[in-house]
């Protein structure tokens, strides 16, 4: 029984990682910018969808997947932000909520017209099949891969906000932009390089599930909604509440999937309903930095 409990605990702890690194970038757009980012989802399907054409079509490597990926989804988000999401940061939230959703739907579409509605899926290198032994249990290396690039992103994150003079200035910024753009500060571009980080990661997140998870038309959809939970339910202002939230929400919906099965896939809405009516800002709204 022991060795269950604790391979579900690390199938959920790796599935939560997934999650986390899907929403970091929206974690980071709504939380740190406060911009209503809904086209998230499509940023990240755009990166998994780019990894099935590098590998599959192209004959690429899936290591190498990974920094196309997230470069890919940082230029687009760039481009995109500086040429329409700027002009909506002084409009009100439900027009930033139209213009995403708009946009996630073309996204969608754009995607089922050049890849169709079949699932896709990528061949994994060499080094992340199968399985490990440690301790007497049988350990997945590719989820044991994404749990210690989850651990790595984390700090060098934490480190950039905390530590360099990007992450201070980003602050201020986003404390008030009236009065950074007083004391020169380039407002405009650490803004749209902060989104870019924010696509780039979703872009990562999206290669990286490809092999996990699958890929479909209705991948962006289907995972904005957990992304939103694991930033509702974390809170926003910081990286710490919804890596907390991902980690949890991945075991609990592991453990519900196996134990209850029947119910498994809607027992993580009910918590998050639950928390959020207990804590409407989030488990750690008002504690993070």
């Amino acid at each position: 029984m022991a060795t269950v409990w604790i391979g579900l605990l690390f199938d959920g702890l790796a599935y939560g990682m997934l999650l986390y690194l899907m929403s970091l970038g929206l974690a980071i757009t709504l939380g740190l910018m406060g911009f209503i980012h809904l086209a998230h989802g499509g940023y990240a399907a755009l990166g998994g969808y780019l990894a099935v054409a590098w590998v599959k079509q192209a004959g690429g490597s899936f290591w190498a997947a990974l920094p196309v990926g997230f470069l890919a989804m940082a230029a687009l988000g760039a481009v995109v932000e500086r040429t329409l999401l700027c002009r909506l940061y002084a409009r009100p939230a439900f027009d930033q909520i139209l213009f995403c959703i708009g946009f996630l739907f073309v996204v969608v579409a754009g995607i089922t017209a050049v890849w169709g509605g079949s699932q896709q899926t990528v061949p994994l290198p060499a080094l992340l099949q199968g399985q490990i032994a440690f301790a007497g249990l049988e350990l997945g290396r590719y989820r044991l891969f994404l749990l210690v690039l989850g651990a790595a992103l984390i700090v060098a994150l934490q480190l950039g906000l905390a530590r360099t003079r990007w992450g201070m200035r980003l602050r201020a910024a986003v404390d008030d932009r009236d009065v950074a753009r007083g004391l020169g500060l380039p407002v405009a571009r650490l803004f749209a390089g902060t989104f870019a980080l924010g696509t780039g990661l979703a872009g990562l997140g999206g290669v990286l599930s490809v092999p996990l998870v699958g890929l479909d038309p209705a991948f962006p959809l289907k995972y904005l909604v957990l992304c939103l939970i694991i930033v509702a339910v974390g809170g926003v202002g910081g990286i710490g509440g919804p890596l907390v939230a991902a980690l949890s929400l991945g075991v609990l919906d592991v453990f519900g999937k196996y134990y209850l099965p029947q119910v498994g896939g809607f027992l993580i809405y009910a918590v998050m309903v639950g928390l959020l009516l207990r804590w409407p800002g989030g488990l750690f709204a008002g504690r993070q930095s």
